[in-house]
């Protein structure tokens, strides 16, 4: 009897020690804070596995470029210490980045005709086919995994261009317009804006006998073009023009390098009543103003609606007039409600409401009526954002979309392309439409419409500067009213408008006097005539909650909206996570 005591006493010290030497599987915030730090880089989690008796964990990290997968293993035999391999990723260049590319090649525009993705296990290849805008030129572009930093072109001549390109003679890179004595140097991202000024030229041959503007192009490749025009305007190098995108527009007109920035006012333009007189959308204005006054304005408006396919709203709503969708899916109501109840609809008949949890998230940014910091840096969410993470959520629990992101084959798939494409809507601007939807719809061309969103936003866009310091004020006040302020019809926005400009689109512009007098009607969305909901998508819109660094917030924000809506961290987690990403980021 002894003997037995002794070995049940034996067997529970023995359970005992287990239970005390038993260590909790590390969180996967903890394994993601250990590769972070063993690799000095951000990485997002892709999966997690955790054994049934917790003694060996396995997570995989892909970082935040997509360059590197990092296997992380842990067990209980080793409690202290994680396990760390990894692997190069190859990442195919985005559709953007490969047009920048061609059109800095060749110093043209181009408009991307198809592409073409292959993977094996040793070796990722891609092709892109481009067409320039004059549709003289074909361009191929490859890229291959194993040469990830290199671009090959190869050419094929479609027509005899009509003008040949000139260029500096000290620079032959540089393409130059005029031919007159005084020098005006514009500095931008793409081609669009020396376009307009080979436009403007064309059209007002006495600016060409006056002046010569040289156009310095930069591809925004890893903020290559903000490292260069912050560099010239600070080391007061020639710049009279520069543009800046909505991505980092803020910090030119209003941030860090605003004080570069002329008024309009000084470069002796009458902003004011032109704006008033034009029509100008307020949202374009409001982020080219610096303390009232305007610095920048656009040419392209970029306000939002909802881009919809009418055959889907008829066999579901059983109509697919515009102004019926609007009342069905809550137009303007600055909230979700009736959306909701028509993804519900949607789901009862097969269908999904958008494509994935990306196709919401402009509307909620570009929506929000507080900005990211307030005046003493402390990080705010306003309401609009914050809901992201309850609307992705809803999507992936309610089964109410694909889960695609943005810009990939499945994304492209929903437009039409895909056999079973099955949603109902996307949101954004007519660029979408013009330069993505289109080349995507297969099947569906002709079967979209467009109506006013349940939230008002917008999504893009390029705005016009001039240098302070220029000492051509009277030239570059002409070129900049040109393309931002004239409504007459040979003014740029009517031009661009009405498919004037060898864009191949009809695109939607700054001014509403001028899309007001254009004809927006598409083929495409069945010969709807589009302004009209773009005129009201532009009203909609607001540009007051927006910082110089929300590119960068936004990324934090939108992985930990992803995060929370699979489940891999709770809601407060991953608020959390996105407050402590923009403290370290920024040092707040």
């Amino acid at each position: 009897m002894k003997r037995i005591l002794a070995l049940v006493l034996c067997f529970a010290l023995l359970f005992s020690l287990v239970a005390c030497n038993r260590r909790e599987v590390p969180s996967s915030s903890d394994a993601k804070a250990a590769v972070q730090e063993e690799y000095d880089m951000k990485f997002k989690l892709d999966s997690e596995k955790v054994a049934k008796d917790e003694s060996k964990a396995t997570w995989v990290f892909v970082s935040k470029d997509g360059t590197l997968e990092v296997t992380v293993t842990w067990e209980a035999k080793h409690p202290d210490k994680f396990e760390f391999e990894d692997k190069d990723l190859a990442v195919v260049p985005s559709t953007r980045d490969v047009q920048n590319a061609v059109e800095e090649e060749y110093g043209m525009s181009f408009t991307y005709e198809f592409e073409n993705i292959t993977e094996d296990d040793d070796e990722t290849t891609g092709e892109w086919v481009f067409i320039s805008i004059d549709e003289t030129l074909e361009v191929t572009v490859t890229w291959s995994s194993k040469k990830p930093d290199k671009f090959k072109f190869s050419d094929r001549v479609l027509a005899k261009p009509t003008e040949p390109t000139e260029t500096s003679e000290e620079d032959p890179g540089i393409p130059t317009y005029g031919r007159g004595s005084e020098i005006i140097e514009l500095w931008s991202f793409t081609n669009e804006v020396p376009n307009m000024v080979a436009k403007y030229i064309e059209l007002h041959p006495e600016f060409g006998e006056k002046y010569t503007v040289r156009c310095t192009i930069v591809a925004t490749d890893g903020g290559a073009y903000q490292q260069a025009i912050d560099q010239a305007l600070a080391g007061g190098a020639d710049v009279d023009i520069y543009t800046a995108e909505a991505a980092f527009v803020l910090k030119y007109a209003q941030g860090d390098m605003a004080e570069y920035a002329a008024t309009y006012k000084d470069l002796g333009i009458d902003v004011d009543n032109k704006i008033k007189s034009a029509q100008i959308a307020q949202y374009t204005v409001d982020i080219g103003s610096r303390d009232g006054e305007v610095v920048a304005l656009g040419y392209q408006a970029t306000g939002g609606a909802m881009i919809y396919r009418a055959s889907i709203a008829k066999a579901v709503f059983g109509t697919d007039d515009p102004d019926e969708i609007e009342k069905i899916v809550g137009a303007g109501s600055g909230n979700w409600d009736k959306f909701w109840d028509a993804a519900a609809q949607l789901k009862a008949k097969g269908y999904k409401v958008v494509a994935g949890g990306d196709d919401m998230w402009n509307v909620c940014e570009k929506a929000a009526s507080k900005a990211w910091l307030d005046k003493n840096n402390n990080i705010v969410i306003a309401p609009e954002r914050e809901a992201y993470f309850d609307i992705y959520k809803k999507l992936i629990d309610d089964d109410l979309s694909k889960d695609t992101g943005s810009w990939n084959e499945a994304w492209y798939a929903e437009m039409g392309a895909g056999a079973e494409a099955n949603t109902f809507c996307f949101f954004g601007p007519a660029w979408l439409i013009n330069y993505v939807m289109a080349g995507q719809a297969g099947n569906t061309w002709g079967d979209w419409r467009v109506c006013t969103p349940p939230v008002g936003f917008f999504w893009g866009g390029t705005w016009v500067l001039a240098n302070k310091d220029t000492d051509q004020a009277e030239g570059v006040a002409e070129l900049i009213e040109w393309i931002t302020l004239d409504t007459s019809e040979t003014g740029l926005q009517y031009l661009w408008a009405n498919d004037k400009m060898g864009n191949g689109a009809k695109d939607t512009v700054a001014s509403a006097v001028v899309m007001g007098k254009s004809d927006g009607t598409l083929d495409f969305c069945g010969g709807q005539n589009v302004f009209d909901k773009f005129i009201a998508g532009n009203a909609n819109a607001t540009g007051k909650a927006m910082t110089q660094y929300d590119e960068d917030i936004n990324g934090f924000f939108k992985d930990a909206a992803s995060m929370y809506a699979h489940g891999e961290l709770d809601k407060d987690a991953a608020i959390q996570m996105f407050k402590d990403n923009v403290s370290d980021a920024f040092a707040l």
